[in-house]
């Protein structure tokens, strides 16, 4: 049974995704993230290691890497942070890093420049196969979201994610949260657009 009046709405701030190349060239062959708490999603979690982030003379310290590794690295960004690193990050599903920017990681014991992955992650809810049955809905689909309170708003356009390693929960970037005022456990209303 799905709530569609209370749907986990959940914020993502800037964070990285590393592939195993990657994380061998920034904390040596073999280097194993170590965990620092699990996210919502199953298999997914916070790592204990921080990069930083440097485009020119632009520098965001102190970024979150989230595990477990990918097939290729991403940094997901806001487009408060886009602008702040003078990046032109397009507005992209996780894992479509086809033709976007680069950028440089840097670690104290070294930097890697990535030639492309940077982008803002479009908004989107997760859900299973089995609960997308029920509703009615395809992947990559669009529904909309209400979020009730003192910033009373209706995000349109969240894309459906469907896979049956999900966790049903929305997530927003951090200027979406930061619009609505979005700080503590918070659940929204599931709207089904006919398309």
């Amino acid at each position: 049974m799905i709530d569609k009046n209370n749907i986990l709405i959940e914020v993502s701030n800037r964070h990285v995704h590393l592939s195993r190349e990657h994380i061998d060239a920034l904390f040596g062959k073999d280097y194993k993230l170590n965990l620092d708490k699990n996210l919502s999603q199953p298999g997914q979690f916070a790592a204990k290691e921080r990069i930083n982030l440097i485009n020119g003379s632009k520098r965001i310290d102190n970024v979150r890497i989230l595990g477990p590794e990918r097939k290729y690295s991403q940094v997901e960004l806001s487009r408060t942070d886009a602008m702040f690193l003078k990046i032109d990050a397009p507005l992209r599903i996780s894992g479509d890093i086809e033709k976007s920017p680069g950028i440089t990681i840097e670690w104290p014991k070294g930097t890697l420049k990535l030639k492309e992955g940077v982008i803002i992650a479009r908004r989107h809810i997760h859900l299973t196969e089995e609960q997308a049955e029920k509703l009615g809905i395809k992947n990559q689909r669009f529904v909309s979201i209400k979020i009730n309170g003192e910033k009373e708003t209706i995000f349109n356009k969240v894309m459906m994610r469907i896979g049956n390693n999900y966790s049903l929960a929305v997530h927003l970037d951090s200027d979406e949260g930061n619009a609505v005022c979005i700080n503590r456990k918070t659940f929204g209303e599931l709207i089904l657009n006919k398309d």
